[in-house]
């Protein structure tokens, strides 16, 4: 099982991708296109072009998790449209985006980490 933490990086692709792309195929537009690295335990997000469909592809280690979530009666209304070609989401933001909800709108305390 895979578990969301506030210390993950979390990436969400702006464009939606083809998704009959795999692991192999998610991991090369995130090497190529984005220029990250698919090994580094970063969590990068992705949708279809309907916007019903939300795939989560990250490493743990040992191996990729690609997980998938296809809402069954509405669609994901409100997608990140800030940045390049990557938006980057705290934990708690991208919980909210995959039940279906604006993740900007959310009012939250102020982000802080020991570095």
């Amino acid at each position: 099982m895979i578990q969301i933490t506030p210390q993950m990086r979390i990436l969400v692709a702006i464009e939606p991708v083809d998704f009959r792309k795999g692991i192999d195929g998610l991991s090369q537009l995130c090497r190529n296109e984005f220029e990250e690295n698919p090994f580094s335990g970063t969590v990068f997000v992705f949708r279809n072009r309907r916007r019903t469909t939300i795939k989560a592809l990250v490493y743990d280690g040992q191996g990729y998790w690609l997980c998938t979530k296809r809402l069954s009666s509405s669609k994901y209304k409100h997608w990140p449209s800030i940045g390049e070609k990557v938006s980057e989401l705290e934990a708690h933001e991208l919980l909210i985006l995959l039940r279906g909800g604006d993740p900007a709108s959310v009012v939250t305390a102020p982000v802080w980490r020991k570095v």
